[in-house]
């Protein structure tokens, strides 16, 4: 190979100080050796990429290309080298957190602000699961820690599932709407005769779940907690949702709470990953998330601010 990260660091330098004696001084060569591997770089490559016509150390334009891109492979091995370093220390180059959609994400930017000062450029990529697709994209690996997993664990081999608080839910109807008036409890024979909403499942490989759907129930599919809520807002469905979501909206009136026979009321929600993949960066997260009371103290957020 004709280039080298030597000759590089060479031309970056003598193009930042404008000579190559500035240059040598701040690489602590000496002048000549400078020369010596441009001009060699120049008689291999067949190009001039400094124009000697003038006293400063002047690129070509060819020269500026070689400078420009040598820059960008010059941080790109920085980059390595860090990298290989960080990884020595066990800190992952890249961390998959599936965040389920209980979790609201003003409820992470902390953490992530605290991830990012540690400097350990591991890449971070959160997403959203819902349902059984919390537990999904970790069978999937395509999360490496899910935050809020909802239901019981999977069979997955090496699993670390640490409980970290449940929800209670509530079945609620718009006032107008038809299961408003009848008397309770109302049987699950009865709600299945009407439209519910629910929160499509993301999961890819898991069975789908949904929570208190009848098999031939009339379903509207929603992808997002707020949506559900809107839904049964507006009376275009009814639903289970958790009680901390709907509390303002039944306090004022505007949602009805209703006893269903047989319906789940409590859910569990777990932090999980496993534990022979968990890295430092892994291991930072869950240091952080693995409370539990974590859904009480979010459950008791999301109240204030209904």
């Amino acid at each position: 190979m004709k280039l080298s990260f030597e000759v590089l660091q060479v031309l970056d330098a003598v193009d930042r100080t404008g000579t190559f004696a500035k240059a040598a001084e701040t690489l602590h060569r000496v002048p000549s050796a400078l020369t010596y591997l441009v001009q060699k770089l120049e008689e291999d490559l067949g190009v001039e990429l400094f124009d000697r016509t003038n006293r400063r150390a002047q690129l070509t334009h060819t020269g500026r290309v070689v400078v420009e891109e040598g820059r960008r492979l010059l941080r790109a091995a920085d980059d390595l080298e860090r990298k290989a370093k960080r990884i020595q220390q066990g800190w992952e180059a890249e961390l998959r957190v599936g965040i389920d959609e209980i979790i609201p994400f003003d409820f992470l930017w902390d953490h992530v602000s605290g991830f990012y000062d540690l400097h350990m450029d591991t890449k971070l990529f959160l997403t959203k699961e819902v349902l059984g697709g919390s537990w999904d994209a970790l069978i999937t690996r395509r999360a490496d820690l899910i935050v809020g997993a909802a239901g019981d664990p999977p069979h997955i081999p090496n699993l670390i599932a640490k409980p970290i608080g449940s929800l209670h839910h509530v079945f609620v109807v718009e006032p107008n709407h038809p299961l408003a008036s009848m008397p309770e409890p109302l049987s699950l024979e009865t709600v299945a005769q009407y439209r519910a909403v629910a929160i499509g499942d993301t999961s890819r490989e898991l069975s789908r779940r949904s929570i208190a759907i009848a098999p031939d129930q009339e379903v509207l599919t929603v992808p997002t907690l707020d949506a559900k809520l809107t839904a049964q807002l507006r009376g275009i469905a009814a639903g289970t949702i958790p009680e901390c979501l709907a509390a303002g909206a039944i306090n004022r009136g505007k949602l009805i709470r209703k006893k269903v026979t047989g319906m789940r009321e409590v859910t569990q929600f777990y932090l999980a990953w496993r534990k022979d993949e968990a890295g430092s960066a892994l291991r930072w997260w869950v240091e952080q998330l693995d409370h539990p009371d974590l859904i009480v103290k979010l459950a008791q957020q999301l109240l204030l601010r209904s």
